[in-house]
């Protein structure tokens, strides 16, 4: 830089020099000092005008319109716009960093919201707008309490005491929310609110409550009825038939406990088994006769049993789909009175080139039905329409769970059509993949 200067003082003076010593030679000393002034003159109007210009650049920078300079302010204005390339570099990579973490956030699945010291929403993602019913652009700059109208989340954000998270209830357009709020102050009264949705974990939890619940009563039962028996059997004088009595309905009961625990160990097998269903050809026209068969065993002639069976195998567990149909026609037997009827049909659904469509799996009985209300219910694993009936029948409450994940593992669905009164039809449709043409 000093020889930058030295060289721009160097050749001030010569330009200086030159018009002195011709206003000299002309004009003797008068003429020599108003030849040097008016060189000086005219670097001072030039350096000016370049001056301006560079100041002019200086506000508003762009490396796409550079200045026309020369001289000393050409290096000022090179080194100026090597700066402001590095600035450029260094603001686009912060930039970047910004927009990636703000992406990140954005795919987080979890809420985040960023709350300044008066309590005003800075900034949230996505998933905290739908948490909270919020527009992430109109609602920025509002007070959060005015926005998340709940009287735990005022209280909670009043107390501040965020040591411990915060559960809070929300009703919302899906429906009823259970958020888990955790706020984290930082930076000068600051604020970083992060909500997570907890309402299917909770859920999850309610219902293995319930499955405890219900295992446990499922098993109590029998086993005070056996205990009571035994207690009976040690301590009083019984005739051959009351003792005989007694051991029936012994083996009634732990009868009863061995299909709970068989069903219960067929479920957390279909539950937990990650790996696809084997790959085996079910002969569904003599898997449906067998079915059949079970039914006039469990029916002791009281209904009419009804078969049809299309041509047309499955691909599948055999053992998984047997144990899903058996349990749709033991529930249709069970179910339907004295003297009803239950069909059992394989039907295979062709097009117009006879290219395979759906097949389908029915049982139709014209026993009691179900109400509206509790077909959406049925899988739900010990769920009853009728707990005492239900339990006069044999049933353990897990058929129907058994088949929903049997038939999920299979890529089915399974329909429920039912009348209260007028008997139901259950049935499994299977895609065209999963079917074998007998041809």
């Amino acid at each position: 830089m000093l020889r930058v200067v030295a060289l721009r003082v160097g050749a001030l003076l010569l330009v200086m020099a030159l018009p002195a010593a011709l206003g000299g030679w002309f004009g003797g000393a008068l003429g020599a000092a108003l030849g040097a002034l008016a060189a000086l003159l005219a670097v001072l109007v030039r350096d000016s005008v370049q001056l301006a210009r560079l100041l002019r650049w200086l506000r508003w920078p762009s490396r796409e319109r550079l200045p026309a300079v020369h001289g000393v302010w050409s290096e000022v204005l090179y080194r100026s716009a090597r700066q402001l390339r590095l600035w450029e570099g260094r603001l686009q990579r912060e930039e970047d960093k910004l927009a990636r973490f703000i992406e990140a956030l954005q795919a987080s699945p979890n809420g985040v919201m960023m709350i300044d010291a008066s309590g005003q929403i800075d900034w949230c993602n996505a998933t905290a707008a739908s948490h909270f019913g919020l527009d992430p652009q109109r609602d920025l700059r509002q007070h959060a309490v005015h926005l998340i109208r709940n009287p735990e989340f005022f209280a909670y954000m009043a107390a501040r005491r965020f040591a411990e998270p915060l559960l809070m209830r929300r009703v919302g357009p899906a429906g009823t929310l259970l958020l888990n709020i955790q706020v984290m102050p930082y930076g000068d009264g600051q604020k970083l609110l992060l909500s997570r949705d907890v309402t299917q974990v909770e859920r999850t939890e309610a219902m293995r409550r319930d499955f405890v619940a219900n295992v446990s009563h499922e098993i109590k039962t029998p086993l005070t009825v056996i205990a009571g028996f035994i207690e009976s059997l040690r301590t009083l004088q019984l005739s051959d038939a009351e003792r005989e009595r007694m051991l029936v309905l012994m083996q009634e009961q732990s009868d009863r406990m061995r299909r709970l625990v068989e069903d219960l160990l067929t479920l957390a097998h279909l539950e937990g088994d990650p790996h696809q269903p084997a790959e085996e050809t079910v002969r569904m026209p003599a898997l449906v006769e067998r079915l059949a068969e079970e039914a006039r065993a469990l029916s002791q002639g009281r209904h009419v049993i009804e078969v049809e069976a299309d041509r047309g195998d499955l691909r599948g567990a055999s053992a998984e789909l047997t144990s899903a149909f058996s349990n749709l026609v033991s529930n249709a037997v069970r179910y339907t009175p004295e003297g009803g009827r239950v069909r059992i049909a394989w039907r295979v659904a062709r097009d117009d080139d006879d290219g395979l469509q759906w097949a389908e799996f029915s049982v139709r009985d014209s026993g009691i039905g179900i109400a509206p209300e509790h077909i959406p219910r049925l899988t739900e694993r010990f769920y009853r329409v009728d707990r005492g009936r239900s339990r006069e029948s044999g049933g353990t409450g897990l058929g129907l769970a058994i088949v929903k994940h049997a038939l999920l593992r299979h890529q089915a669905e399974l329909r429920v059509v039912s009348q209260f009164g007028q008997g139901s039809t259950f049935s499994a449709r299977f895609p065209a993949a999963r079917i074998v043409d007998a041809d």
